[in-house]
């Protein structure tokens, strides 16, 4: 095979430190992020959230690691934020998870719904619910640090 094909969607989900409302513009900070990943030259298919996390669903290039992708999004927006407000940090880690193409619009609506549907969730439910019904083994105790 000539060339390397790939289609890998990935739901990525994470936190400022403590889960506080730290985010003072959410849509400045998606089209910041958005400008970031067009650099990379990483498809962001959604992007969404609240004053306190913040949900990507990005097409993965086959040559480009996630870990480097979260890295780069949350460093260079850390700094961004942190010069508009004066103190800013992100959660360490994250959450990924693999989307189907078939669930691909049904993610993207998920997201796009983020403020609705924190008007009944709390981030912390959403995130467990999010680590469950993906399969993740994880330590209730220690999954927010």
């Amino acid at each position: 095979m000539a060339h390397t094909l790939s289609r890998n969607l990935v739901h990525c989900v994470f936190s400022t430190e403590g889960r506080i409302d730290l985010i003072p513009d959410p849509e400045r900070l998606r089209q910041y992020l958005c400008g970031i990943a067009r650099a990379q030259e990483i498809s962001i298919l959604a992007i969404g959230g609240t004053k306190n996390h913040l949900h990507i669903l990005l097409a993965l290039p086959p040559a480009v690691p996630l870990a480097k992708v979260v890295q780069d999004s949350k460093g260079n927006s850390s700094k961004w934020l942190g010069e508009m407000t004066g103190k800013f940090a992100w959660q360490r880690g994250y959450g990924a998870f693999s989307v189907s193409e078939s669930k691909r619009e049904q993610v993207m609506a998920y997201i796009a719904g983020q403020e609705e549907h924190h008007r009944k969730w709390t981030f912390e439910q959403e995130y467990l619910t999010l680590l469950q019904k993906s399969g993740v083994t994880f330590d209730p105790e220690n999954v927010f640090g």
